[in-house]
């Protein structure tokens, strides 16, 4: 089977949000309703921790401590390519886009500052401060309240279908 990749996806928008705000369940709610009304969706997570998909002993594990560059793991139900940045800095949110497979949706959680349009969540409950006052890349707030003098989209964030819609329409998809 050959697939086209490196394409990258036709449309981007961020979940962001404070620790504990709700972005995980957001997002892994709202995967299933975009691919049943008919689009690809693929997601990126940004980690600030230290994290490894592989276990030691395991024979990626070791090539990967032996100095390999790049391990392609692959068996007939996925493939996974692990790529140690060894003394490299972390790459930049474009180039690793750039290496994701072309899909209609690609949501992103986490990349606070980066310039992509975002759907903040945000609980008023929580206390914490409103990303979308200072960053005008905030395009909603998916909230499970009200906010008073907010300049941007205010979307329940109770009502995955509601969200699901706004993506769709903000990103001007065809239905």
């Amino acid at each position: 089977m050959t697939t086209t990749m490196h394409q990258g996806p036709k449309h981007i928008i961020g979940i962001v949000g404070w620790s504990g705000s709700g972005k995980t369940t957001l997002l892994s709610d709202l995967i299933p309703v975009l691919t049943e009304r008919g689009y690809t969706v693929s997601t990126m997570k940004h980690t600030h921790h230290d994290f490894d998909m592989d276990r030691p002993g395991k024979d990626s594990y070791r090539h990967r401590e032996a100095g390999a560059k790049e391990v392609l793991l692959t068996s007939r139900k996925r493939w996974a390519l692990l790529h140690e940045l060894r003394d490299e800095p972390e790459y930049e949110i474009d180039a690793l886009i750039a290496q994701m497979a072309a899909v209609d949706i690609l949501l992103i959680e986490g990349f606070k500052s980066h310039k992509y349009p975002k759907i903040e969540v945000n609980r008023p409950s929580r206390g914490k401060d409103l990303l979308c006052l200072t960053d005008d890349s905030v395009v909603a707030v998916a909230t499970d309240d009200r906010f008073d003098g907010v300049g941007v989209v205010q979307i329940d964030l109770n009502d995955v279908e509601a969200v699901a819609d706004y993506i769709v329409s903000y990103l001007r998809l065809e239905a």
